[in-house]
Parts: structure tokens; C-alpha cells; sequence
């Protein structure tokens, strides 16, 4: 009988060893409180504090027309308070656009339209001058003096970096972003100090809202400008020389770069649609 117990007694006292093991090493261990996850409520304020970032973008009808437009909405997707304008030159607003925009993941966007005349469409003269004008007045006529925001003008034919938009989001009069990549960040003067060029491209800055609407006649300019010089005839308009802040490291990083779609070569395509099956491009 008592070799029986023995013989329990030493197949138990292991297990009972490794419990009491167990139990010794869990009152010595000490656990991080987790971090308290903050209310949805709070994440909700944080993110409607953000001044808004207004992104005005030109387009036209061509066959590369929604590759440009898909390559912006992959970006402006995932910035958070960013609301799109989007101004075709168009007579009424395309359906493809129109699905586009519906269905691309930007949740916050306007689409207008404008059309602009023959005349204005010759080679040498300035381009999309009627669209940025029309995003203006939408700007002027909706929103306050209350609101806070940034407009940036952001052409479809370019590559954005998202850290381009925690560049220009902090409230300020003027934002040059992108002086290196095409070599404009510096500004030429006469020996009077008067201001002759400064930005050859539309998405080399960003201007705080509450400038735009504190100067209602602003607009870009077709008669008097030329090709590559409305940007600098705008800013004229707007502000001066010492509420310019240069952004990206000085203007020493390039954070968006023109990268135009390829046009595609048709000429060998049908001119006629010869199948039932329509496929938008």
C-alpha cells in the first residue's frame, strides 16, 4: 500500500513543482497598463481643427484624361481635411468626371465646369486660366472669414508627395514647396526692389484662404500674362515679398514632380466604334 502512494506521490510532485513555479513567476511580473485609447469623439475634434486644404485642379477631355486624374486621387484619398475641386473645361460637366469623382475615394470634392473660348486656346497662350478663376469665386462665395484652410493649386499632370501636404497645411500667407526641382525659388528684382518673377508653376505654392478672400479682384490674368508668368502676376496681386515662407528645407527638397501621362498612340485606332461593348478609358 504505501509503495502505491510513494509511486503517486512522485509522478504528482513534478506537476506540483511546475504550478507553484508558475504561480511565483506571475506575481513577480509586471504588466504595462495599456494606453487609454481616446474617445471617437475627441479623434472626431482633433482632425475638424485642421485647417482644410483646398486642392484646385484644371482638366480637359483627352484619352489620358482619367489616368491623371486616378494618379491625384490615389494621393489626395489619404490626406485627412482635403477637399477637392475639380474644373473641367467643359461645357457641362462630363460623365466621366462625374463617375470618376463618385467613385475614386476622395469623400470631399466639387466638381465645376467652364468652358473656355477658341480664341483663347492657341499655342503660346495661357492655359486653364478661366478653370482657377472659377474655383476662386466658388471659394469666395463659400466659404467665410471663419474658416481656416490653405488653397493649393494642384495640376493633374504632376506626382504629389504626401508629405507635400504637411508642408502647406500650417496656416500662413504664402508656402513655396518645390523651388528645387524646377530651379524658382529664387526671386529677381530691379534696382528699385521691385518684385519681376517669381514661381513659373502652378503647384510651386500654396496660399492661406483668408488671403484669398481678403482680396476679392484677384484672379489669374489671360490679357497682359504670359505663358509661365501667371503665377508670378497672381501672387503680385495677393501678397509681397516679405510674407513669402519658403517650405521643404528651404526649398532644397522636391516633394512634386511633373510627370505627364504619356499620350497614347490612336492613329492606327478605328475611327468608328465598331463593337457594341463600350469600355471608358
Amino acid at each position: 500500500m504505501k509503495s502505491v502512494l510513494f509511486s503517486r506521490f512522485f509522478i504528482l510532485l513534478p506537476w506540483a513543482l511546475i504550478v507553484i513555479i508558475m504561480i511565483d513567476l506571475d506575481t513577480k511580473r509586471t504588466f504595462l497598463s495599456p494606453r487609454p485609447r481616446p474617445p471617437r469623439s475627441a479623434v472626431a475634434v482633433n482632425l475638424s481643427a485642421l485647417p482644410m486644404i483646398y486642392a484646385v485642379t484644371p482638366t480637359y477631355t483627352r484619352p489620358v484624361q482619367k489616368a491623371e486624374l486616378t494618379r491625384l486621387a490615389q494621393v489626395f484619398r489619404q490626406v485627412q481635411r482635403l477637399h477637392w475641386i475639380v474644373v473641367e473645361d467643359s461645357a457641362s460637366r462630363s460623365d466621366l468626371v462625374s463617375r470618376f469623382l463618385s467613385r475614386c475615394g476622395v469623400t470631399s470634392y466639387t466638381h465645376l465646369h467652364v468652358f473656355t473660348p477658341r480664341r483663347f486656346k492657341r499655342t503660346g497662350m495661357p492655359r486653364a486660366t478661366e478653370q482657377r478663376n472659377a474655383a476662386l469665386t466658388w471659394l469666395r462665395t463659400r466659404r467665410t472669414k471663419h474658416d481656416a484652410g490653405v488653397v493649393f493649386f494642384a495640376d493633374d499632370d504632376n506626382t504629389y508627395s504626401l508629405e507635400l501636404f504637411d508642408e502647406v497645411r500650417p496656416a500662413g500667407a504664402l508656402y513655396n514647396q518645390q523651388g528645387a526641382l524646377y530651379n524658382h525659388q529664387e526671386a529677381l528684382y530691379n534696382q528699385q526692389g521691385k518684385l519681376h518673377k517669381w514661381l513659373k508653376h502652378m503647384e510651386s505654392f500654396a496660399v492661406n484662404l483668408q488671403v484669398i478672400l481678403s482680396n476679392p479682384r484677384a484672379q489669374f490674368k489671360r490679357r497682359g500674362s504670359q505663358p509661365g508668368m501667371q503665377e508670378s502676376d497672381f501672387l503680385r496681386q495677393i501678397t509681397k515679398v516679405s510674407e513669402l515662407e519658403p517650405k521643404a528645407n528651404n526649398c532644397t527638397r522636391v516633394l512634386v514632380w511633373h510627370t505627364r501621362t504619356e499620350k497614347p498612340h490612336l492613329a492606327n485606332e478605328p475611327k468608328h466604334r465598331k463593337d457594341t461593348v463600350v469600355i471608358e478609358v
